[in-house]
């Protein structure tokens, strides 16, 4: 079981960029699913991006297609998401999670990280 540990939300206007980390414990971190997920206050969890375990394989919330990029480093254990062109109700809590499933749901997913806030102003 892999520990997962967000950094590098913050404060931007919109329009400009921030790149969320995620780094994770463990020897077996390949062989998981990764994603990044997003809480608003009041809203429900949803999905934002996901990448298989090698890295070959990424998907995209219709919402963040074009704008943010998914990506992962084995080696160091980190699973990144590359936000651009950010917008007002990007604002959310950001989460990480590792699981065995290419899927988009939270039910997918059953390890969770706890969460690092993203504040786009307009």
């Amino acid at each position: 079981q892999v520990q997962l540990v967000e950094s590098g939300g913050g404060l931007v206007q919109a329009g400009g960029s921030l790149r969320l980390s995620c780094a994770a414990s463990g020897r077996t971190f390949s062989r998981y699913v990764c994603g990044w997920f997003r809480q608003a206050p009041g809203k429900e969890r949803e999905f934002v991006a996901g990448i298989s375990g090698g890295g070959s394989s990424t998907y995209y919330a219709n919402s963040v297609k074009g704008r943010f990029t998914i990506s992962r480093d084995n080696a160091k254990n980190t699973v990144y998401l590359q936000m651009n062109s950010l917008k007002p109700e990007d604002t959310a809590v950001y989460y990480c999670a590792a699981g065995p499933y290419l899927l988009s749901t939270v039910e997918a997913f059953n390890t969770w990280g706890q969460g690092t806030q993203v504040t786009v102003s307009s």
